[in-house]
This record gives C-alpha cells, structure tokens and sequence, in this order.
C-alpha cells in the first residue's frame, strides 16, 4: 500500500504541474494576443457564433497542450545529454534552438491542417489575420514555448539542488554518526584494555596457573599478550579479514574457558571460503561477553556458545539462554555499535532472533 502510495503521488505532482503550465500558456497566449492584434480583430472574434468561439478555445487548448509535451521532451531529451552543471553555456544555446525549432514545427503542421482540411473537419479561421499579426504571433508563440521550457528547467534544477543539498546534508549526518561510533568503539576498546576487573581477573588466573601448571601458564600469558595486541592494532580500523578476528576470537577464548573451566563451551565451525571476507573488528568478541554477561555459566548446565558460517555469506553466533537469578541492567550498547557500524559499512542489516532457548546474532561478512 505505501509502494503505491510513493509511485501515485510523483504521478499525481507530474499532471498537476504540467495542468499549470498549459493553464499559464493558454492565459498567456490570449493575453499574448490581445495586446498584438488591433481592436477590430477582436470585434470580429465576439461576434462569431459561440460554437466557433468554443471550437478556438478547444484548439487552442490542445494546441498549447502538444507546445508543453514537446518543450518538455526536448529538455527531458537534453537533461540526458548535455548536463546544465558541465556545460550551462552550451546547454543553454542548444536548449534555445531546440526548442525554437520545435514550436516553429509545431505551428507549420497544426497551421497546414487548420487552413488546408479545415472544411474537412468543419473547421475554419474565426477571423482572418494580416500578414503582420501572423509573424508577431509566431514570434509570441516561439517565447511562450521558451518560457516553458524556462519554468521547466527551473523547476528540474531547484529540485536538483534540493536532492544535492539532502543528500550533502544525510552525508555529513553519516560523518558525524561514523565519527560517533568509532569514538565509542574506540572508547569500548580502551575501557576493555584498562578495565581493572578484567586485568585483574586474569592476573589472577595466571598466578595460578604458573604455580599449578607452568607450561598452561605462558601459554595464558602469550594469548593475553595477542589480546592486547590485537585490540591495540586493530580498534581504530573499519574492517579486518575475519581470519584475523577468528585468531583473535581464538586467544580471546582460551583466556575465557581458563578462567570459567567448564561453565561453558564454545562451538566454531567456519567455512574456509569464507576467511577473507571482511569484518568489524572486535565483533565476535562484544557477542561472546554479550552472551557471559547475561547468562548463568555452570558446570552441571554449561552455557553454549555456537559460531558458525552460513550459505548467505553470515557468522552467526548462537547461544543457549540462562538466564541470570538477578539480572544485570543492559543498555546493549555493544550490540547498538554493531547495529550503527554495519548501517555505514553495508547495505545489509545485522539480524537478531530470540526465542525462550537461544539467543542469535547473524551478521553479514563484507567482501
């Protein structure tokens, strides 16, 4: 219903303006007319009988009718052809010539109908005219149909304007979300480097290890290193392979299972095709703390956490729902950042279903 009301209403705008136009150069003419033709020219006319009176009028409108659809396919013609923005001077030139022609044409095929079949078609000059008002009203007629074509590009580069200044406008909007986003991005990715409770959650970890198992211990200690690394090189950047993520997402998650033990398991079966697609950094990661945040991780009920590819060139991260016995406010902010980068990335959308079991992201790779 809304397809057909946004098709209908250009339509309905289009026969609106062009009704004004012929309405404004039937006016026009007469009023054209009356100025050029002698008083007597016009005591003859409202003498006619009133059906030749209509009969002129009747002409008269279909002949500013074919004037309007010509002057307004020539410039539609010449909008393809020669642009006003790359050649105004030459635009201008050519567009005068075209469309002089064009009226010229017109009066010398409606005036050979009109005069050699009028009886034919019961048709006849309501009042014969000199050689002189002829020529003034050809000349007339050729400015009415430049006149026209004058609103008509008026109007063609008003609304050109106005979608250039729209669009510089959404553009700078964009600009300014992008600049957003990135600054929040880049602001979430220093809180997660700073944040003390994961620093020191980890030291914690790592202090155990090294005295229960020192080989575990470094191999800790070189994936918080590619952690840091990782988020260090990479959260300031748009896009990254999502090799790159998963090797990340790799070291990211060997701290995680170290830390929580068997509380919850993690599933990742991504097609190898698929690797050099691109991805926004971090993303993988911000749905995995997402699912730890707001889920219960226990040994007896582990939570799990599944990563895969699909056949519609997505990762889909899906996870159990376990929910917490006191739940922790959410503002979902990690998951709006994604929302907002893939709006200024791709055309396609990040996709979220929830359901009383799982909860599932599936978000677009961009090649």
């Amino acid at each position: 219903m809304h397809h057909t009301e946004e098709i209908t209403d250009p339509v309905k705008k289009s026969y609106q303006k062009s009704l004004l136009l012929i309405t404004f150069l039937f006016l026009g003419s007469y009023a054209t007319l009356f100025i050029l033709f002698p008083f007597s020219y016009w005591r003859d006319y409202f003498n006619l009988p009133a059906h030749l009176m209509l009969l002129d009028i009747l002409t008269n409108i279909i002949f500013c009718t074919i004037i309007l659809i010509v002057s307004l396919f020539i410039d539609r013609v010449l909008n393809k052809k020669i642009s006003w923005m790359v050649n105004p001077v030459k635009r201008l030139i050519i567009q005068i010539i075209f469309q002089s022609f064009g009226a010229l044409l017109i009066i010398i095929s409606l005036s050979t109908i009109y005069y050699n079949y009028g009886d034919y078609l019961t048709v006849t000059p309501p009042v014969k005219v000199g050689v002189r008002e002829a020529l003034y009203t050809i000349i007339s007629i050729i400015l009415w149909a430049l006149m026209i074509s004058a609103l008509n590009t008026g109007d063609f580069l008003l609304k050109n304007w106005k979608n250039a200044t729209i669009k510089a406008a959404e553009y700078k909007v964009k600009a300014a979300e992008s600049k957003q986003i990135t600054a929040e991005i880049e602001l979430q990715a220093l809180k997660l480097q700073l944040d003390p409770h994961f620093v020191f959650n980890n030291l914690s970890v790592l202090s155990e290890l090294i005295l229960k198992d020192q080989q575990l211990g470094h191999e800790y200690t070189e994936n918080f290193a590619k952690v840091y690394r990782y988020l260090l090189i990479n959260s300031r950047k748009k896009l990254v392979a999502l090799q790159e993520e998963l090797q990340f997402l790799e070291a990211y998650l060997f701290l995680i299972q170290n830390r929580m033990g068997d509380g919850c398991t993690f599933y990742i079966d991504i097609d190898k095709s698929k690797l050099s697609m691109q991805i926004p950094p971090i993303t993988l990661q911000l749905f995995i703390e997402n699912a730890l945040k707001h889920n219960r991780t226990e040994e007896e009920n582990p939570l799990q956490v599944k990563i895969y590819s699909n056949d519609n060139e997505e990762i889909v991260v899906s996870n159990t729902i376990l929910p917490l016995i006191k739940k922790a406010p959410s503002t979902r902010i990690g998951l709006k950042n994604i929302i907002n980068r893939y709006a200024l990335l791709s055309d396609r959308k990040v996709s979220i279903e929830e359901n009383k079991e799982t909860f599932t992201i599936k978000v677009p790779l961009i090649k």
